[in-house]
């Protein structure tokens, strides 16, 4: 993997969706990030029904580290990618990650992004402004909220509404809820709103949810 940001190593296949995956790697993710690493593979089963996905893994963690892959095509790529990475105690890193994010959108077409944290350490205003661009750029950020940290989650749905995406609360103890929000925005990153709406009205609640947020 690279640091962050930095130009992708690899092209989408035509006709593919491009999603970016984003995970707070800091130390109070571990029992997440084993969570996201067993159902990530979700995503491009959802997506390969809608066209098809390509995701990028982007992580931080520690004091100044802040990392990105490829974009991969299969599960087991990210799969594996994600079985190297461990947890290290730091800061969030958000602002960076939106700032990749913004050079991915300027290289090839991105539809959406990916946001699993539980908290925010960074200056509320200046995610704001990298999140309204993002929106304006059409690439919706889907900010999934562990815990009750209140503070967090208001930013994260204020960037979440400033990109035109959505927010949704998990609790990794219920590993069931993660994978459908993992779902419903992979159908979106892949298919669009049509993708995203055809899981809400086969009885989604998940999709349902996003789906009511998104302009």
């Amino acid at each position: 993997m690279r640091q962050a940001p930095a130009k992708a190593s690899a092209q989408p296949a035509s006709g593919r969706g491009r999603l970016v995956f984003a995970l707070d790697a800091t130390m109070s993710r571990q029992p997440t990030w084993d969570l996201a690493q067993q159902v990530q593979g979700q995503m491009f089963a959802v997506a390969a029904a809608c066209g098809g996905l390509d995701i990028q893994l982007v992580y931080f963690r520690g004091l100044n580290e802040c990392r990105a892959s490829g974009f991969m095509r299969d599960g087991a790529g990210l799969g594996r990618a994600m079985s190297k990475i461990s947890v290290m105690s730091g800061q969030t890193q958000i602002g960076r990650v939106l700032r990749h994010i913004r050079t991915e959108r300027g290289e090839a077409p991105l539809g959406a992004f990916v946001y699993v944290g539980d908290s925010m350490e960074e200056k509320a205003d200046d995610l704001g402004r990298i999140a309204g661009e993002l929106g304006l750029l059409g690439v919706k950020g889907f900010f999934f909220h562990e815990g009750g940290d209140t503070k967090a989650a208001a930013v994260f749905k204020d960037l979440a509404r400033l990109s035109g995406g959505a927010y949704a609360v998990f609790d990794s103890r219920a590993p069931g809820r993660l994978a459908a929000l993992l779902r419903a925005a992979a159908a979106y990153a892949a298919g669009g709103y049509q993708a995203l709406r055809d899981r809400a009205n086969a009885g989604e609640a998940e999709a349902r949810q996003l789906l009511s947020q998104m302009r």
